[in-house]
This record gives structure tokens, sequence and C-alpha cells, in this order.
């Protein structure tokens, strides 16, 4: 008997290698199946191949990934009857990717199927509960089916997750309201910067200027570029004051004051950047130099200096600002001006227009040539029933003939506005 027990243990080592080698060779030829099953998949997916896919499925029918790729794939070909079958049997055999869970829930919404849908959707949520799409998806469904409250929970976490949203649910959110800014803040519940910001330029943008303003300040610390934005739409809008509140909150001036120009001495810097209430300048030009002069002010320690050297543009504003002033008033504007060895045939001279209605209200003479010390000129205008600002601006006459050059320097000081009775 001791004889025989070497003989049956050797002979249960060999089977039990044989079942190993069997088992290794299986799971080879299974692993190489699969790998090659996810080659046909990619492939069908990148070039929208189905019969790739196809043959993909025969190799690992066990899958969720291949059976997801054919379904992702029908849906882009719009067959979502065929995708439905692929999406379930991928959930099935992957129950745990929300992923699946989103593309099954948004085909069950295409065939109509809503109470899938939201099932579909509500398990996405439940396995990535911090997720923007899947709330996203969720939410628009539940707006669709009129549970706005809710709808608007799951919209609102979404777009807190994944900023690209914001925008599309302030749309949404600003239809439901029936375009009222109050209920559209109501809905919203903005409690980030950011979302602040952008609330205050969607409102710039319908009209909406106080409560632009109202969500610009409460956006707290903004970038340069961010105010300059919204002040551009306010004006586009015509809200001139608003758009003053905001400007004036950044240069620190005295709250809006109609009818005041802005550094009529030129003692600041200029702003070459300018959109606002400031001095506006020509873009950089080859024959066009703009400066600050401090040799010999009319007033204050500086002057602008405008240096001529060629052709330039003679209808061109080198040098405006934009005023809020009051409707149907009579005004007086003064300045003053020198020049040195001034040469043309299109002199400059200072032009007043309504800033909405570009109507010209009024000009000074046209400024001497040649060299002048300090003269002080005026303008008298009246304001229009509906003007809210005005654009005082540096300009030059046409020349008879074209091209209509010019050389020298030009100097501006002094600015002032006046009311008259």
């Amino acid at each position: 008997m001791q004889t025989k027990r070497p003989a049956f243990r050797r002979a249960v080592e060999i089977i039990l290698t044989v079942l190993a080698v069997i088992a290794l060779t299986w799971a080879m030829l299974y692993s190489g199946r699969v790998a090659t099953a996810k080659l046909f998949a990619k492939y069908g997916t990148t070039v929208v191949d189905t019969a790739a896919l196809d043959i993909a499925i025969g190799l690992a029918p066990k899958d969720a990934e291949v059976h997801y790729a054919r379904g992702a794939v029908s849906n882009y070909l719009q067959q979502p009857a065929d995708a439905l079958n692929e999406l379930e049997l991928a959930v099935s055999l992957r129950p745990h990717d929300y992923y699946f869970w989103l593309e099954l829930g948004m085909t069950r919404d295409q065939l109509g199927d809503q109470t899938g849908a939201l099932a579909a959707f509500n398990e996405a949520v439940r396995l990535a509960p911090y997720y923007a799409q899947p709330r996203w998806q969720r939410g628009n469904l539940l707006f669709r089916k009129g549970k706005y409250e809710e709808a608007f929970v799951d919209l609102r976490q979404a777009a807190a997750s994944d900023p690209s949203f914001r925008p599309a649910l302030i749309d949404l959110a600003w239809g439901t309201s029936g375009k009222d800014a109050r209920v559209t803040e109501e809905i919203l519940q903005v409690q980030s910067e950011k979302g602040h910001y952008a609330l205050a330029l969607f409102f710039a943008r319908h009209g909406q200027a106080d409560a632009a303003v109202a969500q610009f300040f409460a956006a707290g610390s903004v970038s340069v570029e961010n105010r300059r934005d919204i002040i551009k739409e306010l004006l586009s809008s015509r809200s001139i004051a608003q758009a003053y509140d905001l400007w004036s909150g950044k240069n620190g001036v005295p709250p809006p004051v109609r009818g005041s120009i802005f550094d009529g001495g030129f003692e600041g810097s200029l702003n070459r950047d300018e959109t606002g209430f400031g001095w506006r300048l020509l873009a950089a030009q080859s024959n066009l130099s703009l400066s600050l002069d401090g040799s010999q002010p009319q007033s204050g320690g500086r002057s602008l200096r405008i240096d001529f050297s060629g052709h330039g543009i003679p209808l061109a504003e080198i040098v405006s600002q934009l005023i809020p002033v009051d409707p149907a008033v009579r005004y007086k504007l003064n300045f003053a001006a020198r020049t040195h060895e001034i040469v043309t045939g299109g002199p400059p001279l200072v032009m007043v227009k309504d800033a909405n209605s570009q109507a010209l209200l009024g000009h000074s003479c046209t400024l001497p040539g040649g060299t002048t010390g300090w003269q002080i000129f005026s303008v008298e205008f009246s304001t229009g029933a509906s003007t809210q600002a005005i654009v005082v601006s540096l300009q030059r006459e046409e020349c008879t003939t074209s091209p209509c050059p010019i050389f020298g320097s030009l100097y501006l000081d002094s600015f002032s506005l006046e009311r008259l009775k």
C-alpha cells in the first residue's frame, strides 16, 4: 500500500497541472478575444462603423464597454431604439458606472420614456452626486415635467460644479421668470463671486441696468477687464448713469455729477484703453503722438500735447470724453489751447455731439495755425429733450484736397463745462 501512495499523488499532481494549463490557455485566449474586441470597438467608434462594433460584441458579448460603444454610435446615428438595448446590456454588466446610466437616461428620454429616463438619471446622480452632467440632465427632465423647484436644485448644483453650464442656467431662469430680474435672482440663488459677475453681465446685456450694477457690486473684487466689459454693455444699452456708477467707483471720484468733465486739466495719467468716462485717445498711429507735457501748462502742472507729423483722418476723434448731462439744458464748454508750428489745410477744432444720436450740438472755431500762446475758447450749446450724455472731441476739418496732412504741435488744457441759466 505504501508503494501506491506516491503513484496516486503523482497522478493528482499531473491532473492539477493539466487543469492549470487549460485554465491558463483559456484565460489567454479570452483575454486575447477581449483585447481584439476592444480594438474593433475603438475602430468602430472612431469611424462610426456598426459592423466593426458588431464584431466586437461577438468577440466579447459580456464586455460592458463594447455594448456601450455600440449604443453610443447608434445614438450618434439617430437610432435610439437600437441604442436602448445595448445600453441596457451595458448597465446590467457594469451597474456601478454612472456614465452608462447617464447615456441610458438620455436615450430613454429621447424615446419619450420620461419615467425610465428619470430612474436612470437618479441612479447616475446616486453614483456620482457631485458630477455636473447627471444633475444637469436630471434637472432638465424635471423642468420639462413641470417640477421647477426640484429642477433648479439640480441645475444650480450642476452649474456650481461646471461653470460652463452657468450661461444656459441664467438664460433658463430669465425665461422662467418672465424676464423679471428680481425673480431671476431668486431662482438662481447666486452665492459665488463669479456667479454674481456672470449675472451682472447678463442683466447689462438685457437692459436691466440697476440689477446689473447690484450684481456687479455683489461680486466683490473683479478684474479691470471684467469691469470694462460691464461698462461697455451698459453704455451700449444707453444706461449712462449706471455705467458712470461703475466707472467712478474704479477711479475713486465722487458720485456721478452731470455736466462735469473728468480731469479737465490732464493732471492724471492717460489710459489708452479707456472705454468709460475718462479721456479716450485715438489708436496709436505713426503720424500722431499724444503725451502729457509739463513745460508750459495753462493751469495745474501739465497739459495734453498732440504732435502731428503727416497725413491723418480729418474726422477721426483724436481725443474725446463721454460726459453725462441733463436734457434740455444750455451749457458752455471752455478750454485753453496753444500751438507750435502748426501747418495744415485741415485745422483742428473741438466738437460737441449727442452721445446717442451723434447729432452735432456745437463746435469751436478752428484752432490757429503757426505758433501761438495760450488762448481761451468756448462753445455754447443746448442738449436735446432726450440727451443723456455728450461727447466732447478734438477733430479736424476736412481739406479741400486729399491727402490732408498736418504738421506741428497742439497743446490743450483747462477743460470745463458750466451750466447756463
